[in-house]
């Protein structure tokens, strides 16, 4: 399975939403969601995207996940490169080190923006729908 997060912050940190597309891999339609988030900052949302795509797949019932984002501070800090030193993206880092933990195998890398408009616009159409 494979999926693609990201998040949106307007004004940074400002309205934020995150968004993610999920390719199942079993031949159906791969599904999309966005979530909004209040205000946060867009590192907060991209994490977010991540989070909450990671629960759905989980949901779904999945064990091996290449996830692709656009956020090279993510990836990094996911992949143990970079330290998380920001307070709050510490405990973001550990809900998803959780729940990466529950699947036999992960992997993340770092896309262009062009390569992960799905999930931008799963993030932008949360943020112009607003609250549900």
């Amino acid at each position: 399975m494979r999926l693609w997060a990201d998040g949106a912050s307007r004004n940074n940190p400002g309205p934020a939403a995150a968004g993610w597309v999920i390719d199942w891999g079993d031949g159906t339609e791969p599904e999309s969601g966005g979530r909004t988030l209040g205000v946060a900052s867009n590192n907060v949302a991209e994490y977010k995207g991540l989070i909450h795509a990671l629960e759905r797949a989980l949901e779904r019932g999945a064990g091996r996940i290449d996830a692709f984002a656009d956020s090279e501070l993510l990836v990094r800090q996911v992949n143990g490169i970079y330290k998380v030193k920001h307070p709050n993206l510490k405990p973001l880092h550990a809900q998803v080190k959780s729940l990466v933990a529950r699947l036999e195998s992960f992997s993340i890398r770092h896309i262009p923006r062009e390569q992960n408009r799905g999930a931008d616009a799963a993030a932008n159409r949360a943020l112009d729908e607003g609250p549900r």
